[in-house]
């Protein structure tokens, strides 16, 4: 590795600079907008067909606007860490290097998977229009970001650093620090040393870890102390989630299904349903999953079949579910349901909480009208997915959420901001995971007489994770703050958790690569954090339906 370098670049140089090019870039992606809605529209409103005919420059679209409000975050980053004292080198070099790979990739293309690559040519822009839009600032802080003497001095910091210390200071609160080295404590001796085996064999994580989880409060982290909770924000769900993840996956995910059902019963339940099921679920005594996947349907929730209709007092639910997640272990359903037959589309939906009797492995739904089958999954596991098949299986009328029918889909719609900042914040902890097995490794294995860290090929591959990381936690915190302050966020949720899952899939790759042939063997952990990472393009709204919301609600303005 080569020897340190000074920073050329003053910061407050760097973020002059910075907004001029971000400038630039924004007067481009208004420039890509128009022409997109110019080719999508008839009659000044949207056709959905032209949108599916356009759909590489659409949802290209909704990958631009996401890095449009990464480069806003990463200025935003410096200003905010530099008001605190806190902007060092390693801060300063993410922000040049990322700031830098950023821009070279909107004008070079974008890529939406490792095989799709969106341009600014595919937006109707001209080249002389981008020609127009690139001033020489953006050239100089390529050239001076993203430079072989940056990366091998950020790789330098991270090789000196304690081994579970977050890359960069978050600027946090001492409150949110605590809590997140609480987290990871809890992790280091229940978690780790374990994921491994419970992955291999296909375990589910001990009902003493979820106890545990209890104990710290990770279940009524979001839901008022009235309630029962702890009445934090979404940024605490974001730190709980990151580094419960960066332990493991399934973990990180137990808390999702208590922040669905608290924020769905939060939102949409009757006084009377919040009072019985929150102080439960905060508790960790209720253990709660969300029944809403279709077998043909998937993300078109619209052509949802499964009917639950009224006799006397109580609904009795025909249909069936898949990709249910942690339903044996599980005491009450969120249960998506059709109550109106002749009501098409969304209008008829309605959600139920239908309570259940916990399972076993030989016997899983030991409740009347409910059968299911475990689905065998690559990743992802610690909880385990099932398709479960309702036959008149009955819930109480008084179940029905918020005491009126028809408002299902409404009332799903409403948790969907804060289940995509989760859901990013789970990538960011598997993106740190595979990054901290890919640097141990790096730093452990000798070849050719020096650690594979030596070599600009491997120690690149750290700091490429390293800065996306990085890139990416700044749109997801600034999401969750956005929520926390009540303010509509589903654009930057969608974007923190399109852009979250790709960062992650990426460093699980990279930190594989690193691992060479051991990599391939199902030993070592990273082979189990590849597969974890692949499961975050799907869930939550796979990564085309995610650029799909993102791009209507572009386009509509």
């Amino acid at each position: 590795m080569t020897a340190a370098v000074a920073l050329k670049t003053e910061p407050a140089s760097w973020a002059n600079d910075a907004k001029q090019a971000f400038h630039a870039v924004e007067g481009l992606y208004q420039e890509a907008l128009g022409s997109v809605r110019a080719r999508v529209s008839r009659e000044g409103k949207i056709v959905n067909d032209l949108v599916e005919a356009d759909q590489h420059a659409a949802h290209g679209l909704a990958w631009f606007a996401t890095y449009v409000q990464g480069l806003r975050e990463l200025i935003a980053y410096a200003e905010r860490l530099q008001a605190e004292g806190l902007y060092g080198e390693t801060e300063e070099l993410l922000n040049q290097i990322g700031f830098a790979d950023l821009l070279a990739q909107v004008y070079g293309g974008i890529p939406m998977s490792q095989g799709e690559t969106v341009r600014l040519t595919d937006f109707g822009i001209t080249p002389q229009q981008i020609a127009a839009r690139r001033p020489a600032v953006v050239d100089h802080l390529i050239l001076t970001g993203n430079t072989p003497k940056n990366r091998a001095r950020l790789a330098e910091l991270i090789d000196q650093q304690a081994a579970a210390e977050t890359i960069g200071a978050t600027g946090l609160d001492e409150t949110l620090e605590a809590i997140r080295s609480e987290m990871g404590k809890f992790a280091a001796t229940h978690v780790t040393p374990f994921a491994q085996e419970w992955h291999a064999k296909n375990d589910y994580i001990p009902l003493d870890v979820i106890s545990g989880l209890a104990e710290l409060g990770v279940f009524g982290l979001t839901i008022p102390e009235q309630y029962g909770g702890s009445g934090m924000g979404k940024i605490a769900m974001c730190v709980v989630s990151e580094e419960l993840s960066r332990a493991y996956i399934g973990v990180g995910s137990l808390g999702t299904r208590s922040e669905i059902a608290g924020e769905l019963i939060l939102l949409g339940g009757t006084e009377e349903q919040k009072q019985k099921y929150l102080p439960g679920i905060a508790s960790g005594e209720i253990l709660p999953t969300a029944v809403f996947t279709e077998p043909n349907n998937g993300s078109d929730l619209a052509g949802l079949r499964t009917r639950a209709t009224r006799e006397g007092e109580v609904y009795k639910v025909v249909g069936n579910k898949t990709w249910i997640t942690h339903p044996v272990r599980a005491d009450i359903m969120t249960l998506l349901v059709r109550t109106n037959s002749n009501e098409k589309g969304y209008k008829g939906l309605s959600m139920l909480i239908a309570e259940k009797p916990r399972g076993t492995d030989e016997n899983p739904f030991p409740a009347v009208g409910m059968t299911g089958g475990e689905i065998e999954v690559l990743g992802y596991r610690g909880m385990k997915e099932f398709e479960i098949g309702f036959d008149n299986f009955e819930v109480p009328a008084e179940n029905l959420l918020g005491g009126e029918e028809g408002k299902g889909f409404k009332q799903l719609m409403e948790t969907f901001e804060s289940a995509r900042i989760q859901t990013a914040a789970r990538a960011l902890g598997v993106a740190q995971c595979a990054l901290d097995l890919g640097l141990r490794y790096a730093k452990d294995r000798v070849q050719f007489g020096k650690p594979l860290f030596a070599f600009p090929r491997v120690f690149n591959k750290i700091v490429s994770m390293a800065v996306e990381i990085h890139v990416a936690r700044q749109i997801t915190y600034f999401a969750a703050r956005e929520k926390d302050e009540g303010k509509r966020c589903d654009l930057e949720a969608g974007m923190s958790k399109l852009l979250g899952a790709r960062v992650a899939w990426a460093a699980a790759d990279n930190a594989l690569q690193i691992h060479g042939g051991n990599g391939f063997a199902l030993e070592y952990p990273v082979s189990r954090v590849l597969c974890d990472a692949r499961i975050l393009n799907i869930f939550e709204g796979a990564a085309e339906i995610q650029a799909q919301v993102i791009a209507r609600r572009l386009l509509e303005g």
